[in-house]
């Protein structure tokens, strides 16, 4: 890239932030109107497949373009975000989508990188508008997410706690993807890709994201109790020793009444105490995984942040009662059905 290049790139860049959130919302609806005003192309094939809990939808369109639809790239990536309907276009004037506007992220993201996220508008089988990406950008993105990972490791910083669970989902990916990879170059140059069962390469992914998921899937850090007998100046002695029962009291107050209106007492009825005083589930267990266990992971993030700001228990308290103060509604899309 040459330096005029550079030079209007950062002038797009410095225009497109000195823009009102208005303003910016007025000029993506008229991007996308006038891109739904073209002639957009129909897909040719279509199909789904699966990275761990979700289901990614793809598309192939006439000239070989092989897509993700929006939506589901997000969620493969660890990203819920979607727009209403499918159709909008999650970015900003200056055509740098969302997943990758922060500013921690932008050291890694080349200006070839940026060219390839242009959204790509094109119709199902079934006739209904689109949104999607070129499939190869998946991989791309989640290299930046783990070179930004990198960075603050190899610098001895922790990396932000909004970022830990989408670097993890991208490093998941990536290794599966890879395993993936081998084995399909190693069956087309055999030939055996002719007679292979066509779900052989969905159930190798299938197996090793079950398998790397399940390590890292518990939903209380570790950190989280540490912090807490840190602030109460207990001693740390470890996971597998019995915490004191007031803990738990801790954890409903901090967590759980403070996670959704009500959330707390939805989940006392539908996992309630048995005679022996114990309940026959955890009560993160009835969250949804594509609401609620999502939405755990960032209240705990967050909360462990405060009380890393926090020299004592009681200046904690407050932190928390001034972020995440306590109401009364109930939100049950964050709770399964029974």
């Amino acid at each position: 890239m040459n330096y005029d290049d550079n030079r209007q790139s950062k002038g797009g860049r410095a225009r497109a932030e000195a823009l009102t959130p208005e303003q910016r919302k007025s000029i993506a609806r008229n991007a996308a109107s006038a891109r739904w005003d073209a002639d957009v192309p129909d897909a040719s094939y279509e199909g789904e497949f699966k990275i761990g809990d979700y289901s990614v939808a793809a598309a192939v369109l006439p000239n070989g373009k092989r897509l993700l639809t929006q939506a589901t790239f997000l969620r493969a990536i660890g990203r819920s975000r979607s727009p209403k309907g499918g159709t909008g276009v999650l970015t900003t004037v200056d055509g740098v989508p969302f997943f990758l506007q922060a500013e921690a992220l932008r050291p890694f993201i080349s200006e070839d990188l940026l060219k390839s996220t242009t959204p790509i508008f094109f119709r199902h089988l079934n006739g209904k508008k689109a949104v999607g990406y070129d499939a190869e950008l998946l991989p791309a993105v989640a290299e930046v997410y783990l070179r930004m990972r990198d960075s603050f490791l190899r610098d001895g910083r922790s990396v932000p706690a909004q970022y830990d669970h989408i670097t993890r989902a991208c490093d998941a990916v990536m290794r599966g993807l890879a395993r993936v990879g081998i084995v399909a170059l190693v069956d087309e140059a055999t030939g055996y890709q002719e007679v292979r069962d066509r779900l052989a390469l969905q159930a190798i992914l299938d197996e090793f994201l079950r398998k790397e998921l399940a390590a890292w899937a518990k939903r209380f850090p570790d950190e989280f109790y540490q912090q807490i007998f840190r602030l109460r100046n207990w001693t740390w002695l470890g996971m597998k020793v019995n915490r004191p029962q007031v803990v738990a009291k801790y954890t409903n107050d901090l967590v759980y009444e403070r996670l959704a209106p009500g959330i707390l007492k939805e989940l006392e009825n539908r996992n309630p105490k048995g005679e022996r005083g114990n309940r026959p589930a955890k009560h993160h267990q009835w969250l949804t995984e594509d609401v609620g266990h999502p939405a755990l992971a960032q209240h705990l993030h967050a909360i462990i942040g405060l009380m890393r700001a926090s020299n004592t228990w009681d200046q904690f308290k407050t932190l928390i009662g001034r972020a995440f103060p306590k109401r009364g509604e109930t939100l049950p899309l964050l709770i399964n059905d029974p």
